[in-house]
């Protein structure tokens, strides 16, 4: 007896999966909302504004012309780079330890119990201390605000880093080991693809509390920079400057976010996303 034909359709492997939109409306319908969201943002901001003296809550329009006339100033690109390299640099070195500190704590469970208390104690200290510590240690300088950047990089890094090697499947590490590959080499090729989504959404957020606190690094121990010229402003009530830059930064921030590291994590670890659909 022949078996009936089946009732369902079947899939072909280049037949697109029900249920997917099309890239570009996707991308059209949160450009849209984006949009919306800041629209909502800027009438509040603008109702806020009737009722509060320009001292205390200036209006958008007060705003964008105090940034018009910081961006034409010949110091507004120095601060801003400045501050940028300072960032930048601190969260390179967090980057370096964290990442390497972090492989050979997970990689040896002996170092990992050992320092587990130091990591503890350095998670716990607040970056206002750090600050402090920098600005005595190396007065007003560059190094004050990396040094700041690292101290807060680093241990969500290193921390990230440390459980996420935890996670690696140990008969990858005991296979390894029957074809005698060294330590390094199971490092890279078995503990380093295992960690780097984890790694990655950790220095996304590293980086992102790397430049707050460079603002309060540079408010303490710093005589240029996007901190210094807050405080500046703020010592002359000048509000306006305040949001023009407080604004900036953030501006700058979500650059780097959505055009920088988002697209990067997006295209690193497509492969992630097709074995989550199939």
């Amino acid at each position: 007896m022949t078996a009936a034909p089946s009732s369902v359709p079947v899939v072909m492997g280049g037949s697109p999966k029900p249920g997917r939109r099309p890239v570009r409306s996707q991308w059209l319908k949160t450009v849209a909302m984006r949009l919306g969201l800041l629209a909502l943002f800027l009438a509040l901001w603008q109702v806020a504004s009737l009722g509060a003296p320009a001292f205390v809550l200036p209006g958008p329009a007060r705003v964008w012309e105090a940034w018009s006339a910081l961006v034409a100033s010949p110091g507004f690109w120095r601060d801003l780079g400045v501050t940028f390299q300072r960032v930048v640099t601190g969260f390179a070195l967090a980057t370096v330890v964290g990442v390497g500190v972090g492989l050979l704590l997970g990689a040896s469970e002996t170092l990992g119990r050992f320092f587990e208390p130091l990591l503890t104690v350095i998670n716990t200290v607040s970056s206002s201390i750090w600050a402090i510590f920098a600005l005595i240690w190396f007065g007003l300088s560059d190094w004050t605000t990396i040094f700041v950047v690292f101290m807060t990089a680093m241990p969500l890094i290193l921390t990230t880093v440390w459980q996420g090697s935890k996670t690696v499947n140990a008969d990858y590490v005991e296979l390894a080991r029957a074809f005698r590959m060294s330590r390094a080499q199971i490092l890279t090729k078995i503990y380093l693809p295992t960690i780097l989504p984890l790694f990655f959404a950790s220095a996304r957020l590293a980086f992102g509390f790397g430049a707050r606190v460079s603002l309060v690094a540079e408010t303490l121990g710093a005589s240029s920079g996007v901190g210094y010229r807050l405080r500046q402003a703020a010592d002359l009530v000048q509000t306006d400057q305040v949001f023009a830059w407080t604004l900036t930064l953030v501006s700058l921030m979500l650059a780097l976010e959505f055009l920088v590291l988002k697209p990067l994590e997006t295209r690193l670890f497509r492969w992630k996303k097709r074995a989550e659909i199939d």
